[in-house]
């Protein structure tokens, strides 16, 4: 059965939408349609930005403790609906439901709760010299948000925004809405004071840039393309706004001579796979010794063999399809683009897994030789591609993963963690996991160059949606 909404939250209440024109939200794994959402417009988007700024004044002045009362209730209740919202996402992106749980809907989960915790924790105040240092709520936020970790990303903006004081105008990605649906109501039975959330669908070019636009918003916190974060922050110029941007990336993955390769190689492929490769940290770039490619190149298409994708409900791979069908076709396409710029494909291509000719569905694909100045060393996929990239010294290496536009995340395997750290730190990269280390949900996400501006997450994360105020005294 089809999922209708049909609904924005604007000031506390669900508001019919204006428009009967709907965005269709299709099933990953079948193709078929799965809900529809309501098509958003200017004026909407002006009565949800009215909304928050008329609630920041209250809620801003609200006790820290307060606020934290209110997340804690959001994170009790994401977990209280974890089957329903995990199910949800599964079919929506594609992440096989076994993940979804854990990542698409226990990270948020998380999130919210730490945020809870910071608001009540964190030092408001502080004697600097003949000053006291105050930390305020930057104002009304919009957060504008992508499709492939959709609550998570969500999270990630919102819990901190208003653990901060910030009220928020929130748009999530038209792929996949309905968990932003869900989220909202959530939102709307703990009784969140009016007009400090708000959530509207909308297209990007329209609803997008009008939120963006507003005279009343003093920062956007945007996820998504880089392409699309220039354009955010070009809008956001005119009035001087706060931006936090989280864009793309081409992340690399260093194995160095002495590392584990079995381990390593293994551990890369599904890092490069996870979400099948929807992941804008994937580790999609994976440069080995010369002397051992080949031995790499053997272990990876076991890896990507042993990750044949299956239906993301009933399956039990840890591979699914991919969300949409433009972002099939975009991945087909940087296939064949591989195989024209003379990258040496070692497995999968642009056939379909096999059985699965229905829904959204590639063959985990591995390239070998491949050099920086292919485009599939330097464009971001968004699918379950890998390129192998041979070096001859560890100096090399380095200057390979640092010749990008991009710098979100990035790997180095080694003999010994103290190795690793060393070349992680030669690495311009917001974020450089060693030997396999593990995500963390309260360090700092994000990038340099191309990558973006701010983190989200932890402590750097809240203390983007704040301001500091410095009042000198005698």
């Amino acid at each position: 059965m089809t999922i209708v909404r049909d609904s924005f939250y604007i000031n506390g209440e669900w508001v019919r939408a204006a428009s009967t024109d709907t965005f269709d939200v299709h099933d990953s794994h079948t193709g078929e349609l799965f809900a529809t959402v309501p098509v958003g417009g200017v004026d909407e988007a002006a009565r949800a930005v009215e909304a928050a700024a008329a609630a920041f004044p209250s809620w801003s002045q609200t006790s820290p403790k307060e606020r934290g009362e209110f997340l804690q209730r959001i994170s009790e209740k994401l977990a209280e609906r974890a089957d329903e919202i995990a199910l949800t996402i599964a079919h929506e992106v594609g992440m096989p439901l076994m993940l979804a749980k854990g990542i698409q809907l226990g990270l948020p989960t998380m999130t919210f709760a730490d945020n809870a915790q910071r608001a009540n924790e964190f030092v408001w105040e502080e004697e600097v010299g003949n000053s006291t240092l105050v930390r305020e709520p930057a104002g009304v936020v919009v957060a504008i948000t992508p499709w492939n970790y959709p609550l998570h990303q969500i999270a990630n903006k919102v819990a901190a925004a208003l653990a901060a004081g910030c009220t928020v105008v929130l748009k999530p990605s038209e792929v996949a809405p309905i968990n932003a649906f869900q989220l909202t109501d959530i939102i709307d039975e703990v009784g969140l004071p009016k007009g400090v959330f708000n959530m509207l669908t909308g297209a990007g070019p329209v609803v997008g840039e009008a939120l963006a636009s507003h005279p009343k918003v003093d920062m956007i916190s945007f996820t998504g393309s880089t392409r699309a974060g220039k354009r955010v922050m070009e809008l956001a110029a005119r009035d001087v706004k706060r931006v936090s941007l989280e864009l793309g990336g081409k992340s690399a993955n260093i194995i160095l001579e002495d590392a584990d390769f079995a381990r390593a190689v293994g551990d890369g492929v599904f890092k490069a796979y996870l979400n099948s490769g929807q992941t804008c940290s994937a580790l999609t770039r994976m440069l080995v010794p010369r002397s051992r490619l080949a031995e790499a190149e053997e272990i990876a298409a076991a890896a990507a063999a042993g990750l044949a994708p299956a239906d993301p409900i009933t399956g039990s791979s840890l591979l699914g399809p991919l969300a949409s069908a433009a972002q099939l076709e975009r991945v087909r396409d940087y296939i064949r683009l591989g195989i024209e710029e003379g990258a040496r494909l070692v497995c999968g291509g642009v056939t379909p897994p096999e059985g699965l000719d229905k829904g959204f569905y590639v063959t985990p694909t591995v390239f070998s030789d491949v050099t920086t100045s292919m485009r599939i060393a330097q464009e971001e996929i968004f699918g379950p591609v890998l390129s192998i990239m041979p070096y001859d010294t560890e100096e090399e290496a380095i200057a390979i993963a640092n010749d990008s536009a991009y710098g979100l995340a990035g790997g180095v395997w080694a003999a010994t963690d103290e190795k690793a750290f060393e070349v992680a730190r030669k690495i311009r990269t917001g974020q450089v996991e060693i030997n396999g280390g593990a995500f963390n949900v309260v360090a700092p996400f994000g990038g340099y160059k191309q990558s973006g501006i701010g983190r989200e997450l932890g402590q750097f994360g809240f203390e983007e949606f704040l301001e500091v105020k410095a009042i000198q005294h005698n």
